[in-house]
């Protein structure tokens, strides 16, 4: 299609941001399948955020920290944690190598959010909720209304070690990163995802905020995002189950943590948000899966 034949639907909406304690402590722990997790203090700012239609082609992993792929599924429901283990899992993996060159995926958890009602409705085989060893509780019901980056640095080394155990510290030698591919299992009419390019944030703009997983005294790492006016926003209007949303949260081999590759982008602060006028629309199905991503032949020399 022409680029001059596609119509943008740009947003002006509000995304909500980390408001820093006024004593200016660090943010409470947030303690995974506990109800006495603290909600940490947030603003909301107006914001426009652009539709990408016609020009997907100009956001990649490297140059942005996203990018938007046409990559048809064969599973359509994502109502069977088996078959999404043993069919979608493999299209992932295959989807990630192709498109980064990595020479070995490990997937270690998916969420899918649907309205809470239909989920019990449908999920009578085996339930496809989230899915990873370390939580328990039952599954988000709906999206995040909250600008987040999944892991911190730190936390997404401890990823690859709680993992992969066995492998880790070779594989932490080579390219490590940390992928999500988010998918809309219906076409999206509200409350899609917003990101944002890497190149938009400092580490200044970036908090990090303790996880107590609820077993194994293990602790992890995300990043709250503070508001700054540099920051340019982006989402794909009306975006289909065959289009997957790419999207970076950790790189050891880009941005501050990589001198030599400090141009490359690192990681993608994003939110759902909503469009105004749409609340009578139906309500968003989606399936995001976090993937540890290894590129074992590029091993830094010294």
């Amino acid at each position: 299609m022409a680029e001059s034949a596609v119509q943008r639907h740009d947003v002006r909406t509000t995304l909500n941001f980390y408001k820093p304690n006024a004593d200016g402590s660090p943010p409470e722990p947030a303690y995974l399948a506990r109800p006495e997790t603290f909600e940490r203090p947030s603003e909301s700012q107006q914001v426009i955020i652009h539709d990408v239609s016609g020009d997907e082609n100009t956001y990649t992993l490297d140059s942005h920290g996203f990018q938007f792929v046409t990559s048809p599924s064969k599973e359509k429901d994502f109502v069977d944690a088996d078959r999404i283990k043993d069919v979608y899992y493999r299209e992932v993996e295959q989807l990630l190598k192709e498109l980064t060159g990595a020479t070995r995926v490990h997937i270690f958890d998916h969420t899918i959010r649907r309205p809470s009602k239909k989920e019990k409705k449908e999920t009578q085989i085996k339930p496809a909720v989230a899915h990873d060893a370390e939580k328990q509780g039952p599954p988000p019901p709906g999206p995040t209304y909250s600008v987040h980056v999944d892991q911190s640095y730190e936390s997404a080394l401890s990823r690859v070690r709680f993992h992969l155990p066995e492998d880790a510290e070779r594989l932490l030698q080579g390219r490590v990163q940390l992928i999500n591919v988010w998918r809309p299992i219906r076409t999206v009419r509200r409350d899609p995802l917003a990101v944002s390019p890497s190149e938009c944030f400092s580490e200044d703009d970036l908090v990090v905020a303790p996880v107590i997983y609820p077993h194994g005294n293990r602790t992890g790492a995300t990043l709250l995002v503070k508001y700054t006016d540099r920051q340019l926003w982006y989402y794909k209007a009306h975006q289909t189950p065959e289009e997957a949303l790419v999207f970076k949260c950790f790189d050891n081999r880009a941005g501050a943590h990589s001198a030599k590759y400090a141009k490359r982008a690192e990681r993608v602060p994003h939110s759902a948000f909503e469009i105004p006028g749409t609340e009578k629309e139906e309500e968003r199905e989606s399936i995001e899966v976090r993937c540890l991503v290894f590129h074992e032949d590029d091993i830094e020399q010294n």
